[in-house]
This record gives structure tokens, sequence and C-alpha cells, in this order.
């Protein structure tokens, strides 16, 4: 469903399969203490893995991964996966480098991209996301997106010792639809 990798372009953002010419604003992203903090990443990440792993994604027909670039400088990526063929329904994730990349309109914009595609290109009916109760400044770009609140995951993640909750998010094509006034 996601063999084909497009190139989607913004006024902000233009969003590119992920290739490892990438590999250095990746390496970056994932480094990031507070990009972890926000995304619930617990781990650390090897270059070499980051390099063999972001080497595979243009043959995954069933995730589409993307690198958010701004002014020819990743800024972020941006990822549909956990593919539900059956069920037309995947999951946006999307994560942005650190502070030089926030509050510039990149995520919105990246997201509002990618469910174009999706809702246009594709057969996909549902985009779920999670997001921890911290993370106000996600939680408010999704909603003004169209995602609906739908449920929450009590104490999904431990971080720094405390509990924090995860809240369960989706648009449906219909629903975007009317948002955008198309009639994909």
């Amino acid at each position: 469903m996601f063999a084909e990798k497009p190139t989607l372009k913004g006024e902000r953002v233009t969003l590119c399969p992920i290739g490892l010419e990438h590999l250095d604003g990746l390496v970056e992203l994932v480094s990031d203490p507070e990009v972890g903090r926000l995304t619930g990443s617990h781990g650390t990440f090897e270059v070499d893995r980051l390099r063999a792993w972001y080497a595979t994604r243009a043959e995954q027909a069933d995730r589409l991964d993307l690198a958010i670039m701004a002014d020819d400088e990743v800024v972020g990526e941006i990822v549909l996966n956990e593919l539900d063929a059956r069920n037309l329904s995947c999951n946006l994730r999307i994560a942005l480098v650190g502070p030089r990349a926030f509050g510039k309109g990149y995520g919105t914009e990246a997201i509002e991209l990618l469910l174009a595609h999706a809702f246009t290109a594709t057969p996909i009916h549902r985009i779920s996301l999670g997001v921890y109760t911290f993370n106000d400044r996600a939680r408010h770009v999704y909603k003004k997106i169209g995602f609906v609140e739908e449920g929450v995951e009590r104490d999904a993640l431990l971080w720094d010792g405390e509990w924090h909750d995860a809240v369960l998010m989706s648009i449906l094509r219909p629903e975007w639809q009317s948002r955008s006034g198309s009639l994909a």
C-alpha cells in the first residue's frame, strides 16, 4: 500500500523518501534527549544500526518513511507504519529535530501533507497515533488538524521515575475530507 515513496512539497517543508543522504540529520534527531522524552524512546542508537535501518526504508511496502526537509536541512521525520491492510488502517509517527524545528509550523504542514497523500493516493480509511499527556504542543496540533481523542492508555510510559499516560487519537478519511473539502 505504501510501495510508492512520493516527494510531497509544501510552503515550509518538503517530505522526501528517507535515505542515507539524511543520516546525519536523523542521527541528530534520535540523539536529542528532548526528542527521546517526547517520543518515549529510552534507547540509544548506534550510527551503524541507523545506517542499516535507513538504507532499507525504500524497500518497505507496508510503511512510508519520509524525511521532513526545510531549506535543504533535515528537520524531522514522519512515518506511516503499523499498516493493517485488511482494515485500511495505519499509525502516524512524527518527530522534529528539537528546538530549532519547534514552533515553526513544520510539523503541522508535514502532517497535513502526509494526510492528503494517504487519503487521496491510497485506500487508507483510518490513521491513528499516540501522544503522551505532557506533550501539550503536539496534542494541540493534532486536534487542530482534525485528530479526535479516543482514549487513554494509563501509565503507558515510565520516564525518570514517573508514570505518564498516552492519549490515543485518530482521524478518519470522511473527517479529513470534510475538513479539507476533498472528495477523495
